[in-house]
């Protein structure tokens, strides 16, 4: 990736910041986005601020980039998340809004590196962030599950209209540790009886998401795009064999 001009949404913390510094390591020039600078450095990356879920700002930034930098080769659509609402105890538009963050966002933000990528000579690359509540039921955080659906959908679909000239891929997370994930679980106690529900026997780290995310977007997978690449440590025990208390070593 020696050179190459990166662009990562909602870079300043948490799995951006290790996309982010994942893509430095390869040799990339990395711009990082969000509303509000990081909280420290994330190595050699810029800061640009830029709220993603306003198009004249994507515009803007990305248009900034171009005119500095000479091309975009890479945009990595991480900005997003969730708050736990169920669907009953919030108002609606709130899980709009979550909709709004989580899927038409990274569809405007696309659009918008598109319009770069395809007029310069080797096209670019296109990542989702999305998340394995996409394929699964998600109490509580049912809009965003909605929306990383979508944002599968999605990428698969730009990757046959965009094609061949820019690739896009999803990586579909499963759980990560940061910050947010110790106040989402509980602190380090709750953060640890999650990480032994995953068949790694931990939560993936920032750092690792990024690697995998610099192989998507490298030459190495020029051959890959609309397809979904899961990182989730082997994803879920299924909930029967713990009611039938089957230990894990007898599975199979």
């Amino acid at each position: 990736m020696d050179g190459a001009v990166v662009v990562v949404t909602g870079g300043t913390r948490g799995v951006g910041a290790g996309i982010a510094r994942a893509f430095l390591r390869a040799g990339a020039q990395v711009v990082i986005c969000a509303r509000h600078p990081p909280p420290e450095p994330v190595g050699a990356a810029r800061y640009l601020p830029a709220d993603v879920r306003r198009p004249a700002e994507v515009q803007a930034l990305l248009e900034q980039v171009a005119a500095e930098y000479g091309r975009l080769d890479v945009l990595v659509n991480n900005a997003g998340g969730t708050p736990y609402h169920p669907l009953d105890a919030a108002p609606p538009e709130r899980h709009a809004r979550i909709l709004e963050l989580n899927l038409t966002a990274p569809l405007l933000t696309s659009i918008a590196a598109h319009r770069l990528m395809s007029a310069q000579p080797g096209g670019g690359s296109i990542l989702m962030i999305g998340s394995v509540s996409g394929s699964r039921p998600s109490p509580g955080t049912a809009a965003y599950g909605a929306a990383k659906a979508g944002l599968e959908h999605l990428a698969r679909s730009m990757a046959v209209e965009w094609a061949p000239l820019v690739r896009v891929n999803t990586l579909v997370l499963g759980m990560v540790r940061t910050e947010a994930a110790q106040t989402h679980y509980g602190g380090r106690a709750g953060v640890a009886a999650v990480a032994r529900t995953v068949p790694a026997g931990r939560l993936a780290e920032p750092d690792e998401v990024g690697e995998a995310a610099v192989f998507l977007a490298s030459e190495r997978a020029a051959y890959i795009t609309g397809a979904g690449l899961l990182l989730h440590g082997g994803g879920e025990r299924p909930a029967f064999l713990a009611a039938a208390n089957v230990p894990p070593s007898t599975e199979g």
